[in-house]
């Protein structure tokens, strides 16, 4: 019986104009079990990120994403993901990058800036980070709507108990203040 690995659920989405570059890096995630999918520029990408905004579904996702590219560059791509409300980390990849582009990519929300050529170990850990870090937020946003949803079945008067707690009153105070039992 084999056991599917912990991150097959994981897309990772690779956008390179450069064509070696994409099948190379398929191959590097194929053969560690993850599931690659390629683009050959921005605009491919963001037609699949507005059918998965369309129907509410995003999935797990990682991007890699070529700085350097036609029509859309790498963060031109990215700001209209983020515009979209794409979850998924983003690691741009470049083969020219200077110091100010990285910074203001990670200023601008990008998970990580890696120069190429980089060593293929060090990109799949930085993945796995990623893909680390948008599992916590799923969790994270699983929790809250569980929250919000346990908040929104509170009746009028539990709403006006539950105000009174979170100003520190006692339950006497409470039921002094709003005519009940303190039971």
């Amino acid at each position: 019986m084999t056991s599917e690995p912990p991150h097959a659920a994981v897309d990772i989405h690779i956008v390179d104009d450069d064509a070696d570059v994409r099948d190379g890096l398929a191959w590097l995630f194929d053969s560690r079990g993850w599931q690659a999918r390629t683009w050959a520029g921005g605009p491919e990408l963001l037609a699949d990120a507005q059918q998965r905004q369309a129907s509410g579904d995003w999935g797990l996702a990682v991007v890699l994403l070529d700085v350097r590219m036609q029509p859309l560059s790498g963060p031109v791509t990215f700001e209209r993901l983020k515009a979209l409300g794409c979850p998924w980390p983003v690691l741009f990849l470049t083969g020219h990058g200077d110091v100010g582009t990285a910074v203001e990519a990670v200023k601008n929300g990008a998970w990580d800036f890696l120069e190429k050529p980089f060593q293929d170990n060090m990109l799949v850990d930085r993945v796995e980070q990623a893909m680390q870090a948008a599992l916590a937020q799923t969790d994270a946003e699983r929790e809250a709507r569980r929250l919000r949803q346990a908040l929104d079945s509170l009746s009028p008067r539990e709403h006006e108990v539950l105000k009174e707690l979170l100003h520190g009153h006692y339950n006497k105070n409470i039921a002094e203040h709003l005519g009940i039992t303190a039971r």
